[in-house]
């Protein structure tokens, strides 16, 4: 099995799915409330292990009940837990999401723990670095966590993934311990400084982001598909269609496929394929982790296209 190392965060998710999303100083009414578990690394860490990886997580949630729970349930995952860690400091994170009749969402997290996974705790599991073929991190946790994550991954040898969300100009400074960068356009945009509202654009940015240090970047354009930039050239590949019910994961999906990919390795074109069609699939389904699909469901869409 591919052996993936997610170093991120960990939340409870509370989602209401409005008719439409509230304009600011509105109310909007008759919603439905759902509670999942969610956090951009949690959420790449059971998109990873349902695409068939051997998967381990190093987070930080709060010593109560929602960070117990959390801890369970990525456990009845079948992904190695001992790197979460409980802080008494901080209750475990929270986001809020509000997502509309078309899939579209707004969120807002209370990081809460996930702001306490220190590098000592990274440090406690060099063990996970040494074993990990692929270790993938995001912008939801320090930023000296992150970098020091990035480090250690690359003086193991094993390929490095940062999803640079939500956006953190301070990230910049570990571009170069960087193998994949996987923005969105929004997110290459305000990086690189290069205006990204087309493919063009997209492409610009990423080359900006290359030369700031990245190995390959690879911009996710939501309906228009993925775009990558590496030493080989741009490659470019269509969205899949389907119908989307709710967006949220959508990004941790096609991260934590990439993530199985690069460990399976498979060549670049084949990666984010399966990347896309994980993130394409997770837009049909409510809420963060209950979206993320299976492997047979990704290997069924991409025989069908």
């Amino acid at each position: 099995m591919p052996r993936v190392l997610i170093v991120g965060s960990a939340n409870v998710d509370l989602t209401v799915a409005a008719p439409r999303l509230p304009r600011p100083g509105e109310t909007v009414s008759d919603g439905t409330l759902y509670t999942s578990h969610g956090g951009k690394g949690a959420n790449q860490a059971v998109a990873a292990r349902r695409l068939g990886a051997d998967v381990r997580l190093i987070a930080c949630v709060g010593g109560d009940a929602a960070g117990r729970a959390i801890r369970a349930a990525l456990a009845a995952e079948g992904i190695g837990v001992e790197g979460v860690v409980a802080t008494g400091e901080a209750a475990t994170g929270t986001a809020l999401i509000v997502v509309d009749a078309e899939g579209r969402n707004q969120i807002a997290v209370a990081p809460g723990a996930n702001r306490r996974l220190t590098v000592a705790m990274a440090e406690a599991r060099r063990e996970d670095f040494a074993w990990a073929e692929v270790v993938a991190c995001q912008l939801e946790t320090p930023l000296d966590t992150v970098g020091w994550a990035l480090a250690e991954a690359r003086r193991r040898g094993a390929a490095t993934v940062l999803n640079p969300a939500p956006v953190d100009e301070g990230a910049l400074v570990h571009l170069a311990l960087v193998d994949w960068l996987t923005p969105n356009e929004g997110e290459a945009e305000r990086l690189s400084g290069v205006a990204a509202a087309d493919a063009a654009g997209a492409a610009g940015a990423a080359r900006a982001l290359r030369a700031r240090g990245a190995g390959a970047v690879i911009v996710t354009l939501g309906e228009a598909g993925a775009l990558a930039v590496s030493a080989a050239g741009e490659l470019r590949v269509p969205a899949y269609r389907v119908s989307v019910v709710d967006t949220t994961a959508a990004g941790d999906a096609f991260n934590g496929g990439l993530a199985v990919a690069l460990a399976e390795r498979r060549p670049l074109d084949e990666a984010l394929r399966f990347a896309s069609a994980a993130g394409a699939l997770t837009c049909t389904k409510r809420g963060a982790q209950p979206s993320l699909p299976a492997r047979a469901e990704v290997e069924r869409l991409l025989a069908a296209s």
